[in-house]
């Protein structure tokens, strides 16, 4: 009897050891993000002060204001200088999400704010991963900075005309929210009609469809930044 005890009392204590190591290892993997972080820019302008202020939770800002000050931050010319290193981590962002590596995702995902902190597409991965998570917080927080980003853009105008086009600052932007339309690019060109558009028509669910991006602020920020 006592060494069936003593069996029993191993089992037992072995139970409990294998329950604290798995529950050791989903805290790990809920909390593995925490190690991520957004580096804000050194550059004491305005857009560092609006990165430092929204990765503070502070999202009560000019949207409209920020994406603009990006494009006067020496910021821009860096990201610009790393565009390639962006597109391989939102390549990897993508794998990653394939695979549900959240704590990787989310760190992936900070590395590209890091870059550009006006990326949408990097704030809705953010805030999709931290809803999986349970992480309420940091959900919230990533949500209302990208719709706050969206509707910076989509409430300027309806997209319809060259007259009312959405007013974009980046090339990514426009193809951020024509996914969100679920849309499928079939032609781009550039209209002259009433400023400088993209002119974009789409396949949709809906039907075939044309949207406009105004993209003067675009092209003027790469002659700026001497970018083709």
């Amino acid at each position: 009897m006592e060494v069936v005890r003593k069996i029993n009392r191993a089992t037992l204590v072995t139970k409990v050891v294998l329950l604290w190591l798995t529950l050791l290892g989903a805290s790990h993997q809920m909390c593995g993000s925490d190690a991520s972080t957004v580096i804000v820019p050194a550059f004491g302008d305005k857009y560092s002060s609006f990165v430092k202020q929204l990765e503070a939770g502070q999202t009560d800002i000019n949207y409209r204001e920020f994406r603009q000050s990006f494009l006067d931050s020496e910021q821009f010319g860096n990201a610009a200088k790393q565009k390639p290193d962006l597109g391989t981590l939102r390549k990897q962002m993508h794998a990653l999400m394939q695979q549900s590596k959240y704590a990787q995702i989310i760190a992936v995902a900070k590395q590209m704010l890091s870059l550009d902190y006006t990326d949408m597409e990097a704030h809705k991965i953010l805030q999709q991963t931290y809803k999986i998570l349970g992480d309420t917080a940091n959900r919230n927080k990533y949500h209302d900075i990208e719709f706050g980003l969206l509707n910076s853009i989509v409430k300027n105008g309806d997209g319809k005309t060259c007259h009312t086009a959405w007013p974009v600052v980046q090339i990514t932007e426009e193809y951020f929210i024509l996914q969100m339309l679920g849309a499928k690019l079939l032609r781009q060109s550039v209209d002259n009609a009433g400023g400088l558009c993209d002119k974009m028509e789409v396949q949709t669910n809906d039907g075939n469809k044309t949207y406009y991006f105004e993209v003067s602020k675009v092209f003027d920020e790469y002659r700026k930044h001497g970018i083709r």
